[in-house]
This record gives C-alpha cells, sequence and structure tokens, in this order.
C-alpha cells in the first residue's frame, strides 16, 4: 500500500483484524479486565493514545481501533456519514461481543462517541471526551468568532483540494494540525509525525480524509449549532477533558448543556491545547482512571 507504514510496536499490544460488513478493521489491544474502547481523531490512529495506553491496559482490557479511512483500517471510497461511523464502532462491539464498554475518545471520533452515547446509550458505561464539546451547545454570536480558525475543515473537505492538500509532498495539511493545535511542538517527536502523516501518501487514505471532513465533519458542527441535538438526551455518565490553550474551546461552547445531560461534568487541563493525550498524558490517565472508577469500588 502507497505510504502505509509499518505498524509501530509498544509494550503489550498485540494487533489483529476484525473483519465487520464491509469492512476490515484494524484493532490494537492490550491488558486484561472490563473493556475500555479509545476512539482516536484526525490526523491520527490508535498510535494517538500510546502515551497513555500502557496505563490503562494496567486497569482494563484497552481496545484502540483505526477507524474507518484510518491507519491500517481499510478506506473506501464511502462510509463517512454519521449514521456508518458510528454504526462501524457498534459493528465491532458485536464483532468482540461486548455488551458494554467505558469508551474514552478525541477529537472526530469524540464526535462519534457522543452519538454513540446518545443513539446507543446501552452500549456505553461511561464516557470521556477529549477536546471535542458536548453536542448541546446553545447557539450565541460569540461563537462565531470560531469559524475563521476552523477554515482548514472547508479546504479538506473540498473535493480535490482536500485530498490534493492531504497528499502533496511532506503532507503539509496534516503537519499544520499537528503543530497548529498543540501547545508544545515537542509534544510531537518525529516519529510520531511521520507515523501520522505517512498514511496520507496513499491516494486512497487522503480522499477517505478528505470525504470524512465532507461527509461527517463540515455536515455535523452546524448541526450542532443551531441545536440540532438539543431535543435529545445524553445519560451516559460523561467527563469532558478540554485544553486552557485550545483556540476553539472555551465557556461558551461548553454551556449550554443544562436540562440536556444527566451526569456531565467538565474540566479544563492547564496547558494543553487540543491533542491532550500526547501534550498532558498524566492528567488524561489519572482523570480517567478515577473517573471510570467511580462508584465501582475498585481502580
Amino acid at each position: 500500500m502507497t505510504g502505509q507504514p509499518e505498524l509501530p510496536d509498544l509494550d503489550g499490544v498485540e494487533h489483529r483484524f476484525v473483519e465487520l460488513p464491509g469492512l476490515r478493521m484494524h484493532v490494537a489491544e492490550a491488558g486484561k479486565g472490563e473493556p475500555l474502547l479509545l476512539l482516536h481523531g484526525f490526523p491520527q490512529h490508535w498510535w494517538g493514545w500510546y502515551r497513555v495506553l500502557p496505563a490503562l491496559a494496567q486497569h482494563y482490557r484497552v481496545i484502540a481501533p483505526d477507524l474507518r479511512g484510518a491507519g491500517w483500517t481499510d478506506a473506501p471510497a464511502s462510509g463517512y456519514s454519521s449514521e456508518q461511523l458510528v454504526a462501524d464502532v457498534v459493528a465491532l462491539l458485536d464483532a468482540l461481543e461486548l455488551d458494554r464498554v467505558r469508551l474514552m475518545a478525541h477529537d472526530w471520533g469524540a464526535l462519534v462517541g457522543f452519538l454513540l452515547c446518545m443513539y446507543h446509550p446501552e452500549r456505553v458505561e461511561k464516557y470521556v471526551s477529549l477536546a471535542i464539546p458536548h453536542p448541546f451547545v446553545k447557539f450565541s454570536p460569540r461563537l462565531l468568532a470560531a469559524v475563521p480558525r476552523l477554515w482548514f475543515q472547508n479546504a479538506i473537505a473540498t473535493p480535490g483540494l482536500g485530498p490534493y492538500l492531504l497528499a502533496k509532498g511532506s503532507q503539509p495539511m496534516a503537519r499544520y494540525l499537528l503543530d497548529h493545535y498543540t501547545s508544545d511542538r515537542s509534544a510531537f517527536t518525529p516519529r510520531d509525525r511521520e507515523l501520522f502523516v505517512a498514511p496520507f501518501r496513499d491516494p486512497a487514505r487522503a480522499h477517505a480524509g478528505s470525504a470524512l471532513y465532507r461527509h461527517f465533519i463540515v455536515p455535523l458542527v452546524p448541526r450542532i449549532m443551531t441545536g440540532r441535538f438539543r431535543g435529545m438526551r445524553l445519560s451516559t455518565p460523561t467527563l469532558i477533558l478540554y485544553g486552557s490553550e485550545d483556540p476553539n474551546m472555551n465557556t461558551t461552547i461548553l454551556d449550554g448543556y443544562q436540562g440536556h445531560a444527566d451526569d456531565l461534568t467538565i474540566e479544563e487541563v492547564s496547558g494543553a491545547s487540543h491533542f491532550i493525550a500526547d501534550e498532558k498524558p498524566v492528567v488524561v490517565i489519572d482523570r480517567a482512571l478515577e473517573f471510570f472508577s467511580r462508584g465501582s469500588g475498585a481502580l
């Protein structure tokens, strides 16, 4: 496969491929015990969890798939709607014979996570969302200030232009996102950057990244902003962690959940920007373990 790197090694992690309806999904697993599912964001894949996965695997059976189009999972030309992306996760849980999981997710994976919790609440025991607001955002003119900062979303979503920006040369668009949305660029090693950008040298994965933005992320954001989900309820106990330095997260966008969520906690991670698990892994590990164990009687 053009540009596809070899799977990186991580102590204690085993890899397998799971056959889902119309999709062959790569899954990284480590640990034993109750299942904890990790959903990555863009432009990452399962390796985006490598700083937190070993510690979490001391307490849980950690399952970190590459979502449709990412990493070592198939990159079909279609299937990037919100409905299909949620269906992929449900199909994975079914294939692994997991009725219910704890869930932690980042970026667009966290958007899928919220949809999974709302449409299939019986499948998620507790949920930790990283760097993504809840879907009950209350519109405010202040939110419009964030629109110019999201220019890259429409650029990536544009047919022709998006795949070109992701695939050309040294993959500048993916590198821009990794560098621009971290408070400390040393959070990513040169090897990390190469592992995250190399898959986009495969034209199919560059097109998949563009399709993801075109059919899922760009359409979903205005649906959230205009209250599309305010008639629904989030019953899953949820913790949102956001970085104090994240330019797209603030108290305005995080407000509005009152009356729509049964148990929602929002916490700021000081000094972090968007890639919280890479920038502040110890904080993520500690907060996730405490939250997931709350009420269970054991850590």
